[in-house]
Protein backbone atom coordinates (compact mmCIF):
# COMPACT_ATOMS: atom_id res chain seq x y z
CA UNK A 1 0.00 0.00 0.00
CA UNK A 2 1.23 3.62 -1.10
CA UNK A 3 2.32 5.54 2.02
CA UNK A 4 -0.69 6.22 4.62
CA UNK A 5 0.60 9.20 6.54
CA UNK A 6 -2.25 11.57 6.20
CA UNK A 7 -5.03 8.82 6.80
CA UNK A 8 -3.40 7.80 10.02
CA UNK A 9 -3.68 11.12 11.18
CA UNK A 10 -7.14 11.56 9.75
CA UNK A 11 -8.06 8.69 11.67
CA UNK A 12 -6.88 10.59 15.14
CA UNK A 13 -8.98 13.22 14.32
CA UNK A 14 -12.29 11.51 14.91
CA UNK A 15 -11.16 11.59 18.77
CA UNK A 16 -12.39 14.85 18.83
CA UNK A 17 -15.85 15.28 18.08
CA UNK A 18 -14.97 19.22 16.88
CA UNK A 19 -13.01 17.76 14.20
CA UNK A 20 -15.29 15.24 12.62
CA UNK A 21 -16.84 16.55 9.06
CA UNK A 22 -20.40 17.04 8.62
CA UNK A 23 -21.06 14.19 5.63
CA UNK A 24 -24.68 13.93 4.43
CA UNK A 25 -24.70 11.19 2.06
CA UNK A 26 -28.22 10.49 0.16
CA UNK A 27 -30.80 10.35 2.53
CA UNK A 28 -28.43 10.10 5.37
CA UNK A 29 -28.16 13.48 7.44
CA UNK A 30 -25.46 13.98 10.02
CA UNK A 31 -23.33 10.56 9.36
CA UNK A 32 -21.43 9.64 12.37
CA UNK A 33 -18.01 7.92 11.68
CA UNK A 34 -18.11 4.18 11.15
CA UNK A 35 -21.96 4.38 10.67
CA UNK A 36 -22.62 1.21 8.05
CA UNK A 37 -24.79 2.73 4.75
CA UNK A 38 -26.31 0.60 2.19
CA UNK A 39 -24.76 0.99 -1.26
CA UNK A 40 -27.26 2.09 -2.96
CA UNK A 41 -27.91 5.00 -0.64
CA UNK A 42 -24.14 6.14 -1.32
CA UNK A 43 -23.82 6.83 -4.86
CA UNK A 44 -24.50 10.62 -4.98
CA UNK A 45 -22.24 13.14 -4.24
CA UNK A 46 -21.96 13.64 -0.55
CA UNK A 47 -22.97 16.92 0.88
CA UNK A 48 -20.41 18.36 3.59
CA UNK A 49 -19.54 20.78 5.91
CA UNK A 50 -17.71 21.44 8.92
CA UNK A 51 -18.53 23.93 12.32
CA UNK A 52 -15.14 24.62 12.87
CA UNK A 53 -13.97 26.12 8.74
CA UNK A 54 -12.91 29.33 8.43
CA UNK A 55 -15.24 31.55 6.34
CA UNK A 56 -12.27 32.88 4.74
CA UNK A 57 -10.23 29.80 3.81
CA UNK A 58 -10.54 27.41 0.87
CA UNK A 59 -10.79 23.75 1.43
CA UNK A 60 -10.14 20.63 -0.63
CA UNK A 61 -11.62 17.49 0.09
CA UNK A 62 -9.83 13.93 -0.58
CA UNK A 63 -12.48 10.47 -0.58
CA UNK A 64 -10.86 7.03 -0.73
CA UNK A 65 -11.61 3.34 0.04
CA UNK A 66 -8.65 1.78 2.17
CA UNK A 67 -10.11 -1.79 1.75
CA UNK A 68 -9.91 -2.80 -1.93
CA UNK A 69 -10.52 -5.31 -2.65
CA UNK A 70 -11.27 -6.57 0.35
CA UNK A 71 -10.42 -5.70 3.93
CA UNK A 72 -7.94 -8.95 4.12
CA UNK A 73 -6.23 -8.21 1.27
CA UNK A 74 -5.91 -4.59 0.38
CA UNK A 75 -3.82 -4.68 -2.62
CA UNK A 76 -5.51 -2.23 -4.51
CA UNK A 77 -5.81 -0.18 -1.89
CA UNK A 78 -6.36 3.12 -1.19
CA UNK A 79 -8.90 3.93 -4.10
CA UNK A 80 -9.41 7.13 -4.74
CA UNK A 81 -13.26 7.99 -5.03
CA UNK A 82 -12.89 11.89 -4.82
CA UNK A 83 -11.18 14.89 -5.01
CA UNK A 84 -12.81 18.42 -4.83
CA UNK A 85 -10.82 21.63 -4.56
CA UNK A 86 -12.09 25.52 -4.26
CA UNK A 87 -14.39 25.06 -1.91
CA UNK A 88 -16.04 27.42 0.21
CA UNK A 89 -17.77 27.83 3.17
CA UNK A 90 -21.18 29.57 3.53
CA UNK A 91 -22.63 31.87 6.03
CA UNK A 92 -24.41 28.50 7.44
CA UNK A 93 -21.62 26.92 8.03
CA UNK A 94 -22.30 24.75 4.97
CA UNK A 95 -19.68 24.15 1.41
CA UNK A 96 -20.13 24.81 -1.90
CA UNK A 97 -18.09 24.70 -4.84
CA UNK A 98 -18.41 25.80 -8.30
CA UNK A 99 -15.09 24.52 -9.68
CA UNK A 100 -13.96 21.67 -11.55
CA UNK A 101 -13.42 18.61 -9.64
CA UNK A 102 -9.48 16.93 -9.79
CA UNK A 103 -11.61 13.37 -9.43
CA UNK A 104 -14.85 12.98 -10.57
CA UNK A 105 -17.13 11.28 -7.31
CA UNK A 106 -17.51 7.41 -7.55
CA UNK A 107 -19.80 5.90 -5.25
CA UNK A 108 -19.09 2.20 -3.00
CA UNK A 109 -19.09 -0.30 -5.00
CA UNK A 110 -16.87 -3.15 -3.19
CA UNK A 111 -17.38 -6.84 -4.83
CA UNK A 112 -20.67 -8.49 -3.70
CA UNK A 113 -19.07 -10.98 -1.62
CA UNK A 114 -16.57 -8.64 0.68
CA UNK A 115 -16.78 -7.71 4.40
CA UNK A 116 -17.76 -3.87 4.29
CA UNK A 117 -15.37 -1.33 3.29
CA UNK A 118 -14.09 2.19 4.64
CA UNK A 119 -14.82 5.28 2.66
CA UNK A 120 -13.05 8.22 4.16
CA UNK A 121 -13.33 12.16 3.58
CA UNK A 122 -10.54 14.01 4.84
CA UNK A 123 -10.71 17.30 4.50
CA UNK A 124 -7.95 20.15 3.95
CA UNK A 125 -6.84 24.06 3.79
CA UNK A 126 -6.26 23.82 0.42
CA UNK A 127 -2.42 25.60 -0.31
CA UNK A 128 -2.85 29.39 -1.80
CA UNK A 129 -0.53 28.02 -4.29
CA UNK A 130 -2.70 25.23 -5.35
CA UNK A 131 -3.15 25.17 -9.00
CA UNK A 132 -6.37 23.74 -10.17
CA UNK A 133 -5.61 23.34 -14.23
CA UNK A 134 -2.69 21.14 -13.38
CA UNK A 135 -4.73 18.43 -11.65
CA UNK A 136 -8.22 18.84 -13.01
CA UNK A 137 -9.08 16.72 -16.36
CA UNK A 138 -9.11 18.53 -19.11
CA UNK A 139 -13.11 19.45 -20.44
CA UNK A 140 -14.43 18.06 -16.95
CA UNK A 141 -13.77 14.01 -18.05
CA UNK A 142 -14.02 11.68 -15.85
CA UNK A 143 -11.05 10.14 -13.56
CA UNK A 144 -9.92 6.81 -15.19
CA UNK A 145 -10.79 3.54 -12.60
CA UNK A 146 -6.77 2.27 -13.18
CA UNK A 147 -5.58 5.64 -12.30
CA UNK A 148 -8.00 5.48 -8.75
CA UNK A 149 -6.03 2.23 -7.62
CA UNK A 150 -2.92 2.29 -5.46
CA UNK A 151 -3.76 5.84 -4.96
CA UNK A 152 -1.04 7.73 -3.04
CA UNK A 153 -2.52 10.50 -0.88
CA UNK A 154 0.94 11.37 0.80
CA UNK A 155 2.81 11.82 -2.67
CA UNK A 156 0.08 14.45 -4.04
CA UNK A 157 0.13 16.08 -0.86
CA UNK A 158 3.78 16.32 -0.83
CA UNK A 159 3.67 17.81 -4.36
CA UNK A 160 1.23 19.87 -4.28
CA UNK A 161 1.98 21.38 -0.69
CA UNK A 162 -1.00 20.05 1.32
CA UNK A 163 -1.08 20.28 5.01
CA UNK A 164 -2.33 18.00 7.65
CA UNK A 165 -6.01 17.30 7.41
CA UNK A 166 -8.22 19.88 9.51
CA UNK A 167 -11.32 17.53 9.70
CA UNK A 168 -12.76 14.18 8.65
CA UNK A 169 -15.26 11.20 8.66
CA UNK A 170 -15.42 7.69 7.23
CA UNK A 171 -18.75 5.66 6.56
CA UNK A 172 -18.82 1.70 6.00
CA UNK A 173 -20.46 -0.05 3.16
CA UNK A 174 -20.69 -3.52 1.41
Amino acid sequence: MPSDNHIKAAFSLIEDKTKVLGLTIGIHENVQPGTWLPRKETQELPKLSFAGANTTSTYLVVSLDIDAPFPSFVILSPILHWIQSDIKVTSEGAFEFDAPFVANYIGPAPPPISAPHRYLFLLYEQPEAFDLTAYAPTGGRNVSNSSRMRYDLDAWAEEIKLGPPVAFNYFTCN
